[in-house]
């Protein structure tokens, strides 16, 4: 059984300590670690600030060992990383001095708060992670993610793994015993310890388990208009019965936070398109940023009172739209305000589902006696109850807070109009930036929440032969490991100027997967295998090989 060091940093009357030590004058703590637990308590004989609680054990990495790093948010890269590899975006300068020039530039990942380590052999992981030798995986998750965020960091080359309690913010009250750690341990297959993890969790199966369809965002991105809705509802109509759900994305409002007020370009306003969507039998869905508002926004000119400062600052929560502030959801004003725009999209317009994002701005700083994940599930519990019965699609939000809330959730970051990245992504400034690559690593390796935390949303593929830098061929390696590993299938494709050959795929990727992945491997940093098992009779299996960088694939191969 593994032997854990565990390290405690707080403060008492204002006063910082660190310290190794199982009891002291301030606390108590009651560890316990079993084959299957790792449990740690602290009992507090005074009042204390907490900072973070770790554990730390050696753990030697053998060659070919893999390590899974979940990224922070649903946006931020997440893979399976080999002891010789690097984390991307802790290796650009510029990065920093992007943040020490105007931190909101790279607010949207933990960057604010946590500092990892560099060089090769470093990853972290959120909520939960596993080591992987020959598709056999050690496996540990959070089991109390809603009260601090879970961080798991390995040192593979020095050979150590620590968890770590992001629980800055938190008071523990002399007296009362407070459950800081609780570890699901588990060894087995991918599917095996997924599923005992969830099983453990108490997570409900999903309400739904397939949507597929249309989104306005990745064609038209802010400039859509209810011309360019109607017509692209029409073309919709070519995919016949594989489609279910038409998404009107940002641009409807006339900024971010004025969600009632509507641009000139939608002249018969949101009802009349919800309608128009019903009429063709799809689910009707619009985009919101709850939490967020532009400087000028009329909301933000009236009630400054609103939004998070620092310092009497504004907090800028997102680099999105020029930077947009943050409104603080614990403002009983605020709460009136955006519970009557969740009212007026249910019941006066008439919309099925939300796609709700940018969360996680909510929750980037403690505050009100609280940690993060305290506040990032308050926020998150909030919605839902506003959501009521309705459908919810979380983005850009930290997954483990909102497992069996969501209903479905992005589990990547934007793709991008051109298949290699612009030059933002070649300088490694975040692991939240828009490509197709992040988008494709991140459906492949977080294929396990499909089904089981709610249902995966991958982003949209592309089909379309204009406005758009991609090959055929990484237009249906995008579209299959979509349909492979998720069940929200979009475009923002005019689908009535496809040609044959676009129909074709778009009503193969729209339709449910029913596929097994056996298992999926970086051979090399981009060169990937995916082994599945289709569901033919007699059942067949087939490798899917690309090369993540190019998108170079034997894509051809499997779908004839």
């Amino acid at each position: 059984m593994q032997e854990y060091r565990f390290t405690v940093k707080y403060r008492v009357d204002g006063i910082l300590y660190q310290t190794h030590k199982e009891r002291c004058v301030h606390y108590t703590i009651d560890k316990q670690v079993s084959e299957d637990s790792i449990r740690l308590t602290i009992n507090p004989k005074v009042d204390m600030q907490m900072l973070e609680v770790s554990l730390d054990t050696p753990h030697v990495s053998p060659d070919g060992e893999a390590f899974f790093g979940n990224g922070f948010q649903a946006w931020t890269t997440s893979r399976e990383y080999r002891k010789d590899d690097k984390f991307k975006a802790t290796v650009s300068p510029l990065r920093h001095i992007a943040k020490l020039a105007d931190d909101w530039m790279c607010c949207s990942g933990d960057y604010r708060f946590y500092n990892p380590p560099k060089g090769k052999g470093h990853f972290h992981s959120y909520t939960y992670t596993y080591y992987k030798v020959d598709n056999k995986l050690s496996f540990y998750g959070s089991l109390n993610e809603q009260s601090g965020y879970t961080r798991f960091v390995a040192d593979m080359q020095g050979g150590n793994f620590c968890i770590q309690k992001d629980i800055e913010g938190k008071t523990l009250k002399a007296g009362e015993p407070t459950l800081i750690l609780d570890i699901f341990v588990a060894n087995g297959s991918y599917d095996e310890v997924f599923d005992a993890y969830f099983a453990k969790l108490g997570v409900p199966k999903p309400r739904i388990d397939h949507l597929s369809g249309y989104t306005s965002w990745y064609n038209y991105f802010t400039k859509i208009s209810e011309e360019i809705i109607v017509r692209d509802l029409e073309g919709l109509g070519r995919a016949g019965d594989t489609a279910n759900i038409f998404q009107i994305d940002d641009g409807y409002e006339i900024t971010v936070g004025d969600w009632l007020t509507l641009k000139p370009e939608f002249p018969n306003g949101m009802k009349y398109l919800a309608d128009k969507i019903h009429e063709k039998g799809y689910l009707a869905g619009l985009w919101l940023a709850p939490f967020n508002c532009t400087p000028r926004s009329q909301m933000y000119k009236d009630h400054k009172d609103w939004v998070l400062k620092i310092d009497g600052k504004p907090v800028r929560g997102t680099p999105a739209w020029g930077g947009a502030y943050v409104f603080d959801m614990y403002n009983e004003e605020y709460r009136a305000y955006i519970k009557e725009v969740f009212r007026t999209v249910f019941e006066d317009w008439g919309f099925d589902m939300v796609k709700l994002d940018f969360l996680y701005s909510q929750a980037m700083f403690p505050r009100n006696g609280k940690t993060r994940a305290e506040i990032m599930t308050d926020a998150v519990l909030f919605l839902r109850e506003l959501v009521g019965d309705k459908l919810f699609l979380g983005c850009g939000v930290p997954h483990g807070i909102g497992f069996g809330v969501y209903d479905a959730c992005r589990i990547g970051c934007d793709v991008a109009k051109i298949y290699a990245g612009d030059f933002t992504n070649r300088l490694n400034l975040t692991a939240e930036l828009p490509s197709a690559q992040n988008s494709i690593l991140n459906a492949i390796f977080r294929r396990h929440l499909n089904g089981r935390a709610f249902i995966n949303d991958p982003d949209v593929f592309f089909l379309r032969d204009f406005n758009l830098k991609f090959t055929m061929d990484q237009k249906l390696l995008l579209g299959f490991i979509n349909h492979l590993c998720g069940d929200v299938l979009f475009v923002s494709d005019d689908v009535g100027k496809y040609d044959d050959e676009a129909l074709l795929y778009v009503k193969k990727f729209f339709r449910k997967c029913h596929y097994k992945v056996i298992s999926a491997d970086n051979v090399t940093e981009n060169d990937i295998q995916i082994v599945f098992e289709t569901d033919a009779d007699p059942k067949e299996v087939k490798t899917l090989k690309f090369n993540l960088k190019t998108g170079v694939s034997n894509i051809r191969e499997i779908l004839a």
